[in-house]
């Protein structure tokens, strides 16, 4: 069989599972499975031990809660961009594949740590108030109120700028080819 035969060279498509995959999707699950176990956990702790002295700042939990509103806006542009999805061949100016990776998971931090922060303030469901980890942490109530106001309303008025940026763009183009109709330009090539 030559490589015509079968493909790309060293490509084998036979329906098989192979071990290295195998191997790989189980990595891939307790890796990321003890990431996500220590990454919540280790923000509960630190949050229970880094916000009372965050709101003890001059700006208080007010403070706190806007700076956070704004690092999750910034962390939810940058995961939703489509700048990660295209993939580039080295030397062309385009990150490789794992530095997008890490880009986007860093994104994603970035938008959801905050939250986890927050939440970790807040007393915990079904434990007693005297237990360290489950006391509400005074000033969380209004960081919480900071975060929604800033993460919403801030993250509104750039979706409603952005809507009218690409809507200014489609009437700009839409009256672009009016008048490249209107010259006689912008017919099809069936009617001419």
């Amino acid at each position: 069989m030559t490589g015509a035969d079968r493909g790309a060279v060293g490509e084998r498509d036979d329906g098989r599972i192979r071990v290295r995959d195998v191997v790989g999707l189980l990595l891939y699950l307790v890796v990321g499975g003890a990431l996500l176990v220590l990454g919540v956990g280790g923000t509960r702790w630190f949050s229970r031990h880094v916000a009372p002295v965050l709101y003890d700042l001059p700006g208080g939990s007010w403070a706190v809660g806007g700076v956070l509103g704004l690092l999750s806006l910034v962390g939810w542009a940058g995961a939703s961009s489509s700048r990660f999805e295209s993939p580039g061949a080295d030397g062309t100016g385009r990150p490789t594949r794992v530095a997008r990776v890490v880009a986007r998971g860093v994104c994603w931090a970035a938008a959801l740590v905050p939250v986890i922060f927050l939440i970790s303030g807040l007393r915990g469901r079904n434990c007693r108030s005297y237990e360290p980890g489950c006391a509400y942490i005074s000033g969380t109530g209004p960081a919480v109120l900071a975060y929604v106001v800033v993460a919403g309303g801030v993250g509104w008025l750039c979706h409603r700028w952005r809507r009218a940026r690409i809507e200014e763009r489609r009437a700009r183009q839409r009256e672009r080819l009016r008048k490249l109709r209107k010259k006689g330009k912008g017919k099809s090539r069936g009617a001419r």
